[in-house]
């Protein structure tokens, strides 16, 4: 018997040494996945955008923020004239983070009043109103201490002159589901739109059905338009399932539109099936397929956004993940469900998910053309 089993397990190594594909995944994807994930997730989040209103116009104030800029913590965006152009600068994802400068800083610092100042953060991301607040409230902290040692000989310990009141937008409650549910939907439709595309044609190969539908009179664009179709309904009814439920049972707000949403969704959509489109014309079988959508899933859950903060991931990392259609649906359905995001406001990343779908297209055309010759 312990005979029969080797000569079994010799067997099966045979046919993987023969499935090129299989052993070439089976090595690389172990070393990828730890240096790029090792490399690329940090929950430390630095660098978070931060745009500055300023009301006091002063060298106090610029020396405030330019000290808060040197921290690391923050990279100052733009400069804004109203709690309106902060509105748009978070709405839109210009920034994340918002200081307000009252108009008497500079004087009430003088005199010594205390001087209160304010701080608007994003609360679509929990991770980030932790850092934004925490940094914000140490370094006010210090600055405060070094002008009472200072103005009075008074210990750093006593009563601050300066002080600083956050303020949480769009999801002041820091509830995690409000931050999750709105991603899962992109995260689940990248699931299932890459995976189930790309099997049903391996499948459709397997079974030797395609090349039935290839000598029919049904054309090649017919043909791609009809297998995907499908999945584009799909795709709407995981939408709204996930929406719906997320409404009822987690009470997560939905302050946008839903036309719009459900418009920029299918960039989103046909991406992903264009991408399960590509996948299916490399595989062999159905079992290389679903590899390769997993492969492609975990970076996107991982440096998308979805899980981890963007801003703390290092430079080369971000570059990488907008390559993936992903990151841009994050912001647009979090930006529209959660922020009332207008169409202006994630234009940016709708055309990065157009130029997207454009590239994806033409592989998985070329990939399609040269598997039927």
């Amino acid at each position: 018997m312990t005979v029969r089993f080797g000569i079994i397990a010799w067997k099966e190594l045979r046919q993987l040494r023969r499935d090129r594909m299989t052993l070439a995944m089976m090595a690389v994807l172990p070393v990828m996945q730890l240096l790029l994930f090792g490399y690329a997730i940090n929950t430390d989040v630095r660098h978070t955008p931060t745009v500055i209103y300023d009301q006091d116009h002063s060298a106090a104030s610029r020396d405030l923020w330019r000290s808060m800029e040197a921290t690391g913590f923050y990279d100052i965006v733009g400069h804004v004239e109203g709690y309106d152009e902060i509105e748009r600068a978070l709405r839109s994802g210009k920034a994340r983070v918002a200081l307000v400068v009252p108009p008497e800083y500079s004087s009430n610092i003088t005199v010594g009043r205390p001087a209160q100042l304010q701080l608007v953060v994003d609360g679509s991301d929990p991770q980030t109103v932790a850092s934004a607040t925490n940094t914000a409230a140490s370094l006010i902290a210090a600055r405060s201490g070094q002008l009472l040692v200072k103005r009075l000989g008074m210990n750093a310990a006593s009563a601050p002159a300066i002080s600083i009141e956050p303020s949480t937008w769009y999801n002041p409650d820091l509830r995690t589901a409000v931050y999750i549910v709105p991603g899962l939907v992109g995260v689940i439709l990248t699931m299932t739109m890459v995976m189930l595309t790309a099997m049903a044609i391996v499948r459709e190969r397997e079974r030797g059905t395609l090349e039935q539908l290839i000598v029919s009179p049904v054309k090649n664009v017919e043909l791609v338009v009809g297998k995907i179709l499908p999945y584009v309904l799909i795709g709407y009814v995981q939408i709204s399932l996930i929406l719906l439920v997320g409404r009822l049972v987690f009470h997560v707000p939905f302050v946008g539109s839903v036309p719009l949403l459900y418009g920029f969704s299918f960039v989103f959509i046909a991406a992903n099936l264009a991408l399960g489109l590509f996948f299916s014309t490399v595989a062999k079988t159905q079992q290389q397929a679903m590899q390769m959508s997993f492969f492609f899933l975990l970076p996107n859950i991982l440096l998308s956004g979805f899980m981890f903060p963007f801003e703390a991931m290092p430079k080369p990392a971000q570059i990488f993940s907008q390559a993936l259609p992903l990151t841009h649906f994050l912001r647009i359905v979090r930006g529209i469900t959660l922020k009332g995001a207008g169409a202006v406001d994630v234009l940016p990343e709708v055309l990065w998910l157009t130029a997207i779908l454009g590239v994806l297209i033409l592989f998985a055309s070329v990939r399609f053309s040269k598997k039927i010759t």
